[in-house]
Parts: C-alpha cells; structure tokens; sequence
C-alpha cells in the first residue's frame, strides 16, 4: 500500500508509503495540522513519566531480546538479536518506551533513510499488553516530528492493512493523486 501527502508547516512535506503482498495498494495522504514546532502530543512527556515510561532515542540501553519479544508478541517472526542490533545502528532515528516497572520496551518505531531527503518507518509495535494506552500515537507522533524537523520530505510507512485505522487518526487520509508503490520480491524462476 502507498501512503503519501504533506504537512502543512513551512517548507515541509511528507510522503508515506506502505506495501504488503496481500493486498493492492491503497493511496494514504497525511495532513497535520499543528505546527511541529508547538510538541502538541497526545500524550505529553510529563504524562508519559508519571505512568512509569520513558522514552529512549538511542540502543544504548535497548535489551535487543526484550525488543524480540514484542516483535514476536505483535505477529513479527523472531529474528536474530545480533542482526537486530545491526539494524538499529543503520536507523537513522528511533524511538522506544521502556516501562519504568519491567525495565522492558513497550512501543518501538525506526526510520532509515538518506538523512536528506527520503525516510522509511519501519517496525512500529506496541506490547499487546500495553496497546490501547496511546504509547504507538505517541511513538509516532515524535518520530514523524523528528523525521519532519530534520527536513526529510519524503516518509515511507510500511503497515499491514489491518491497522491502517491506527494511522488515519494522525492524519492519513486517502491519497487523491491516486500514486502506487511497488515491491520488488525474488521469485525462484521456473524451469522450462
């Protein structure tokens, strides 16, 4: 699925795409209508802390099987911590919630990019004992901030079909340019 749109702060713009292999892609817009400037969040910081979490921007002090196992707990296939953490140092930002009581990560979001111009997001995921409390708007919010702030134009947001509802409350709407993405996938060739 393609999402794509614009942010209507000065200078800035915002394209989001999504692609799964299930489904045909679907054009998303996104339109915030806050300046980035103002951190007009869900959820303020303050907030986040008196509830016992703490937002983290960087791997140092991310246990990268505790961040395994919510990807594993949301539908993600396990992967090799070792080849997790080799990632999160190619991010180019991130973003995650521990929960002061467990001292584990609850939401996480990253994008990679070119650091210029171009921005993917990639492996969004709330616990799904923590979902429901606003944690993946609130990682989301100051991601897309971050990402926005740097000046980065185009953002592409990889999703499955079935949450596109968590989406469309920050913004994303139908794409009415109608632009499609595509995928490349690797298929054994057939043997004539």
């Amino acid at each position: 699925m393609l999402l794509r749109g614009t942010i209507s702060a000065p200078l800035s713009c915002l394209r989001l795409r999504s692609t799964t292999t299930s489904t045909p892609p679907l054009n998303v817009s996104f339109s915030r209508r806050t300046s980035t400037t103002t951190n007009n969040y869900s959820i303020s910081d303050q907030d986040l802390d008196s509830r016992g979490f703490l937002l983290h921007r960087t791997i140092a002090e991310l246990n990268m099987d505790h961040l395994n196992k919510v990807f594993v707990a949301v539908g993600f296939p396990k992967r090799d911590p070792d080849k997790i953490r080799t990632a999160l140092e190619h991010t180019d930002a991130l973003l995650w919630m521990e929960y002061r009581k467990t001292k584990r990560p609850v939401a996480f979001a990253r994008a990679t990019g070119d650091g210029v111009f171009n921005a993917i997001i990639w492996d969004v995921v709330v616990d799904p004992s923590f979902q429901g409390l606003g944690l993946g708007k609130a990682v989301m919010e100051r991601l897309v901030e971050e990402l926005v702030a740097k000046g980065i134009c185009n953002i592409a947001l990889y999703s499955e079909p079935r949450v596109l509802g968590f989406y469309r409350p920050l913004g994303f709407v139908a794409d009415p340019d109608g632009i499609r993405g595509m995928v490349y996938s690797r298929k054994p060739k057939r043997k004539t």
